[in-house]
């Protein structure tokens, strides 16, 4: 494709066309946005619902296990650095592997696109990869394969979607920004309410290809929907068109504390992404799942904290709006750090309910309590993050500064494969009470430095 095509160049009509369409008050390419990221949330969330189940039931034991290719060769490098691993534990560590790089590659994907391919060209192929991912993933032989196309393709895709979420409003249109963000961020939930239902089910019921079959089609979905709107989104900067001097102190002041409000959401990241780790593992050996004769599909407890960010979204803007009206409205960094709070008292549910449990299984009220807890606690942190770091990025390092954000995630995964793997030598008490302390620190990280961080993201930006 040619990514100079219908290229917005500011000041133009061609600008306002793209920024203008309407699309519930915002512009329309944020629809093709959105819902091309609902499809590729809804493919990726199917699969990771079902990746590490899928590891520690079947294909990391003996019968299958020996069909992986390049697979013993792997074992023997991580288990020369970790010593012997359990399969619980190697399939724990895969998991942090793949779902930190998945978070880790988009910065190389953002400098692509900012240097040669484009925001939309890069998302396109992007998309591609993913689509193949997916669908080898059916297969044992190439499990590894699998997983390598699905991390370079996220690359590709992740932080050059959002950066053009961020390109659509003009500059000083904040409040329009930061709604469009949550409004992305709920088309990513609705997407990963689905994926792990449907993905979830199909394996239960008819074997776990048929559960990672379906998240490809979903992934050509998504594509086509991107590419139905190309037209309406952002292009490539030009940055010839650009001030390449080095950043005003402004800029350097505001990008470094970006770049610590990134840092200080690792902890609450880490807390959060455990959900999609030994979470389940815990719940398949601790929880009751039976209701009414019917086994509920473990995956489907991935679903619950999407749900809950879906259902929080309308009533956080009227909290929010009220808020406003009475100028008490917290600031990005308050709302982050009640984000972190709110991950500590969902941590402390699974707590009550392993002590009300005492030696029967725990009641599947309190896993449900504390995924839904981490939705709305995930929409008080992630759009926001996007949003600030959108609003103080420089135009020429924008796509690069999104895919920044994905860093932390990178790092919180590998936090969470690691902390899955010593599982087995803590009680789950012990366990869960140590996420709720991570989330923790988040909170109070942003209690201490919340007063100067905002001083210095809000202050305005003065270019000679």
């Amino acid at each position: 494709m040619n990514e100079n095509q219908g290229k917005p160049i500011e000041g133009t009509s061609k600008t306002a066309s793209i920024t203008e369409q309407n699309f519930f008050g915002h512009p329309k390419g944020l629809f093709y946005l959105a819902f091309t990221e609902a499809w590729e949330r809804f493919s990726f969330y199917g699969m990771t619902a079902l990746l590490v189940l899928y590891m520690v039931n079947q294909l990391l034991l003996p019968g299958h296990v020996e069909h992986i290719a390049g697979f013993e060769g792997f074992r023997n490098l991580i288990e020369s650095i970790t010593g012997p691993l359990s399969t619980l534990a190697i399939s724990s560590l895969i998991f942090g592997l793949y779902s930190g790089f998945v978070y880790f590659t988009p910065v190389f994907g953002g400098l692509i696109a900012d240097r040669w391919t484009g925001q939309r060209n890069a998302v396109v192929i992007g998309a591609l990869l993913m689509t193949a991912g997916h669908i080898v993933m059916a297969f044992d032989q190439t499990f590894l394969l699998a997983l390598l196309l699905l991390i370079i393709g996220s690359g590709f895709l992740k932080g050059n979607i959002a950066a053009q979420v961020g390109a659509l409003y003009p500059a000083g249109d904040e409040v329009r920004r930061t709604r469009g963000f949550v409004i992305f961020s709920t088309a990513i939930n609705i997407g990963a309410i689905f994926g792990p239902l449907l993905c979830g089910y199909l394996a239960q019921a008819y074997g776990w290809h048929y559960g990672f079959g379906i998240a490809g089609v979903f992934m050509v979905i998504g594509l086509l929907t991107y590419l139905y709107g190309y037209r309406y989104l952002p292009a490539k900067v030009s940055h010839s068109n650009l001030d390449k001097s080095s950043l005003a102190p402004e800029e350097k002041r505001k990008v470094i504390a970006s770049l610590v409000v990134i840092i200080i959401t690792i902890f609450q990241s880490a807390s959060y992404y455990q959900l999609f780790n030994v979470f389940k593992i815990w719940i398949q050996e601790n929880v009751d799942l039976s209701v009414g004769g019917f086994n509920i599909p473990v995956p489907w407890f991935q679903s619950v904290d999407s749900i809950a960010s879906v259902l929080a979204v309308p009533l956080l803007f009227i909290i929010w709006k009220w808020q406003a009206s009475r100028g008490s409205e917290p600031n990005e960094l308050q709302k982050i750090g009640t984000g972190a709070w709110i991950a500590v008292a969902s941590h402390s549910a699974l707590l009550l309910g392993i002590f009300f449990a005492g030696d029967g299984q725990v009641h599947l009220i309190w896993p449900v309590l504390c995924a839904f807890g981490m939705g709305v606690g995930f929409m008080y942190q992630l759009p926001t993050l996007l949003a600030i770091v959108s609003r103080g990025a420089p135009a020429r390092f924008n796509s690069t500064m999104m895919g920044i954000i994905y860093i932390s995630v990178f790092v919180a995964n590998l936090v969470v494969g690691w902390l899955g793997g010593i599982y087995e030598s803590m009680s789950p008490a012990e366990f869960w009470l140590m996420h709720a302390a991570i989330a923790a620190v988040g909170g109070v990280l942003i209690l201490l430095f919340s007063k100067k961080l905002d001083a210095i993201l809000s202050a305005k930006t003065i270019l000679t």
